[in-house]
């Protein structure tokens, strides 16, 4: 259903943690500009874990009103209680998203069958295209190629994010889903072009946020198969791929783009803005990608 490069985007705030709604249309457009293929409101980078229900709402419409139908919004969705996470589903499909990302119940460690349980009564409760989302680096979490499989059949679910950086889950899943139609994207950017020359679709990326055309170019070189030129465009790139997560993300990304003038500074508690000592760090990585 999506191809390519998608971008988990930033929340922009205001120095006094407000959501800063005139950055965030001026980032639909930067995006919309360098053929993002589509935008992630309120993902992980998007610092959904710390705004409001109704904030969390209100950036999933503005992002939806403010891109018009030019490219597709996947709503972040994903909550550590089942019936949150439906509630948020049903506002992002009022609001006229194209697609909800769900990401798997953070700190409940629930078992595989609860796992299960969680997304297909989610997928039941609202119809509209649901993208399960596995990163259990950041939620003691990991939901197995096997449980990913048997939420493949429930109807609208329609793909996953594997976001472990484990390249051999691509095989795994594609192996269990054989002739079933079934999208896979990759979250960890350093191997995404790999991840797509394996048969992914694309990437919901942070890097995305700095770099989005080259990032984009070099997803679809790599879905067309052409290996050797994906991977020279997306070599300037991989320092970006690592030191955007010298911190906990979305720390540095937002620091970055505020060096290039496209947000302002702040993040929202308990997220603080990123060590003097990273700054040279991350500034290196992104003169050797050219974007500054």
């Amino acid at each position: 259903m999506f191809r390519g490069s998608m971008v988990a985007l930033v929340t922009p705030m205001h120095e006094d943690e407000s959501v800063d709604f005139e950055a965030l249309e001026k980032l639909v457009e930067f995006h919309i500009k360098s053929k993002t293929k589509a935008i992630v409101a309120m993902g992980t980078t998007g610092e959904s874990a710390t705004l409001t229900f109704e904030e969390h709402c209100e950036v999933v419409r503005f992002v939806v009103e403010k891109t018009a139908g030019r490219i597709p919004v996947i709503a972040g969705t994903g909550a550590n209680s089942t019936q949150e996470a439906i509630e948020l589903t049903e506002c992002a499909k009022k609001a006229g998203a194209d697609a909800c990302l769900l990401v798997t119940p953070y700190y409940n460690k629930p078992t595989q069958e609860g796992l299960y349980l969680h997304h297909k009564k989610i997928a039941e409760s609202v119809d509209i295209p649901q993208i399960l989302y596995n990163v259990p680096g950041r939620t003691a979490c990991d939901m197995l190629p096997e449980t990913i499989a048997r939420l493949a059949s429930v109807k609208n679910i329609i793909g996953v994010k594997e976001a472990t950086g484990d390249l051999t889950r691509v095989t795994k899943i594609q192996d269990l889903l054989a002739g079933q139609e079934f999208d896979l994207y990759t979250g960890d950017d350093a191997t995404a072009i790999d991840f797509i020359l394996m048969g992914g679709h694309g990437g919901i990326s942070v890097t995305a946020n700095v770099a989005p055309l080259e990032l984009s170019e070099a997803y679809d070189l790599a879905l067309a198969g052409k290996a050797e030129e994906a991977k020279a465009k997306d070599a300037p790139l991989q320092g970006l791929h690592s030191k955007l997560f010298v911190e906990a993300n979305p720390i540095p990304v937002k620091w970055a783009m505020n060096q290039m003038g496209l947000i302002g500074p702040a993040l929202r508690l308990p997220l603080t803005p990123l060590s003097a000592q990273c700054h040279d760090v991350v500034k290196q990585a992104m003169i050797e990608a050219g974007i500054i």
